[in-house]
């Protein structure tokens, strides 16, 4: 099963947001870490759905932890994040 990387970020009286390095323009929100990562499962499934109407049509692979720290906008993004891997349910290739 793949894994997607995911940066969980709260501010001072806001809920709980998460975003996908890999998966730009989805993400979602949550009033406590559990509720987000649940929700960050869904999320990505929706996306991977309806990703043939958006970009070229194919979903983006996740990368590694390792690939992705070698990247410096997600060095900078995960400064104040909390980093989790959201399983990815759906067949990438399906998707695509």
């Amino acid at each position: 099963m793949a894994h997607y990387i995911a940066l969980i970020h709260k501010d001072i009286d806001s809920c709980y947001g998460v975003s996908f390095p890999d998966v730009p323009g989805v993400f979602t929100a949550g009033d406590t870490i559990d509720e987000v990562l649940a929700k960050a499962v869904d999320v990505l499934e929706f996306a991977a759905e309806d990703w043939s109407d958006l970009s070229d049509g194919k979903f983006p692979p996740p990368r590694t932890i390792d690939e992705l720290r070698g990247d410096p906008n997600f060095q900078e993004q995960a400064a104040d994040a909390v980093i989790a891997a959201v399983p990815f349910h759906v067949n990438i290739e399906a998707a695509t």
